[in-house]
């Protein structure tokens, strides 16, 4: 989830204020090991810490390229505004460049939402195993 600080107008992902934690595995088993957790809760224990990473490290590349685009439509915003020949053909690269990110951050929100599918309906499948 991206906001926009009001005080820089620069952009942060929720995760930058808060620290936000796994969620937790609700599926009980009898085999208890040392530390509480039956052998399969500790073993979806580091799935769901795997998995929480990957989103996280995801939603933060997400977060790079917004911030380069704000860069970015920062530098278009003041090619404009100069209104010199140079400033504006070089325009259309900026933008390229722009559009090229909008359809980066696009498909790795696809492939986060693929993801979280496949990993909510192998649970799913799993959960109607056990």
């Amino acid at each position: 989830m991206t906001t926009l600080n009001s005080s820089s107008g620069a952009e942060s992902t929720m995760g930058e204020r808060s620290n936000p934690q796994p969620p937790s595995s609700t599926v009980n088993h009898h085999h208890n090991n040392n530390n509480g957790l039956s052998d399969e809760e500790e073993k979806n224990s580091g799935e769901s810490q795997a998995l929480w990473t990957t989103f996280t490290d995801s939603f933060h590349e997400v977060q790079s390229v917004l911030e380069r685009n704000r860069v970015l439509i920062q530098q278009v915003n003041e090619n404009h505004r100069s209104k010199n020949h140079e400033s504006m053909v070089s325009n259309v690269a900026l933008i390229q460049k722009i559009n090229n990110n909008v359809s980066k951050i696009v498909a790795m929100y696809a492939d986060l939402s693929v993801n979280f599918s496949s990993v909510f309906n192998q649970r799913r499948r799993l959960m109607c195993i056990i």
